[in-house]
């Protein structure tokens, strides 16, 4: 591979308190040791139809998954087989969804929960979660910091050239409290501060590092639908690549081709949107 990353996705933060909550993260753009785009997500922006999109480049009128109930092996070409085409080793820490769409389907909590499969063609090193009995009262989601080291255990044990890592936390608190009050100002700033020590540790580690959501969260905790504080995120790029001017807004459907442009691997004729990062 020509470069490794790890895409961290931080699941259901608007745009807006992104920009205001995350001062670790601010504090690497002022310092220019980052930059940070908005990203808009697709249509509907919800949590599977998004992360299908993220890792197929396609929209979910095309891949099929309309929404959380519809949770399927993906037929498209995606980010983790394409870095297996290429060469790469590649991983996953993240809801089990993801090893649905990506590996097969149905999970099993057995079987699935944790693999290590260097022959699978798309997610060699799986480490999933379920959420089990999720609700506005138990939100049953597991601790960031035990995520972010059991990313950074896969790449150490392992050698990924691409990894990545998506949490739940901050959409569950959202649904419930809803993004503007203490509650969730007190979630953002504790996620920032988790996520911080890890970030040099993965760059000394040799690797590009994008930090984003897959959607937002409106003033009534929903998202799924159109409307800039459901579908906006920010989006932070640790790594050498050059990239847009900073008031561009991004679409979801450029990660899938991006990341693999900046790997070095295949891009598939499916993935048709410009890669954002040179």
């Amino acid at each position: 591979m020509k470069n490794k990353l790890l895409l961290i996705i931080l699941d259901g933060i608007p745009w807006r308190n992104w920009r205001r909550l995350f001062g670790n993260l601010e504090g690497w753009v002022d310092s220019g040791d980052a930059r940070v785009w908005k990203i808009r997500a697709v249509l509907p922006s919800i949590s599977a139809s998004c992360y299908a999109s993220i890792h197929t480049g396609v929209a979910p009128a095309e891949h099929g998954c309309t929404g959380n109930g519809n949770v399927f092996r993906l037929s498209h070409p995606d980010v983790f087989s394409q870095v297996q085409q290429g060469g790469g080793i590649t991983g996953a820490v993240a809801h089990s969804f993801w090893s649905e769409f990506f590996n097969r389907a149905p999970f099993d909590l057995v079987r699935d929960i944790e693999y290590d499969e260097p022959e699978s063609g798309t997610i060699n090193h799986g480490r999933f979660h379920t959420m089990t009995g999720y609700g506005l009262i138990n939100q049953m989601t597991p601790s960031d910091v035990d995520l972010f080291a059991t990313l950074t255990s896969l790449c150490q044990r392992f050698g990924l050239d691409y990894g990545m890592l998506h949490t739940c936390t901050l959409d569950s608190m959202g649904h419930r409290f809803f993004h503007e009050c203490q509650e969730m100002d007190h979630a953002c700033a504790v996620m920032d501060e988790m996520l911080a020590p890890f970030i040099p540790k993965w760059r000394a580690a040799g690797y590009e590092i994008i930090v984003t959501a897959d959607h937002g969260q409106d003033e009534r905790g929903h998202h799924g639908g159109r409307g800039a504080l459901q579908q906006e995120a920010a989006l932070y790029y640790f790594g050498p690549a050059e990239g847009p001017e900073p008031d561009t807004v991004l679409d979801q459907l450029q990660l899938a081709p991006t990341i693999l442009h900046r790997l070095g691997a295949p891009i598939p004729e499916t993935m048709k949107a410009t890669p954002f990062l040179t």
